[in-house]
């Protein structure tokens, strides 16, 4: 008994490859958002605090 051959699975177009990338990176980019985000409001803070001494003093 022959069997049939099976059909070449179906190639994906270059904005589902994309999509799908863009999924499986998404949380490491929000990570490195928020980190950012938090070395940025960090930085900030310590600077206002020290140009407020300096004010003060």
């Amino acid at each position: 008994m022959k069997r049939k051959p099976n059909p070449p699975a179906p190639r994906p177009n270059r904005r589902t490859a994309t999509a799908r990338r863009w999924a499986a990176h998404r949380r490491t980019i929000t990570a490195h958002l928020l980190r950012g985000a938090s070395y940025g409001a960090g930085t900030g803070a310590v600077g206002l605090i020290f140009w407020w001494i300096e004010q003060r003093w």
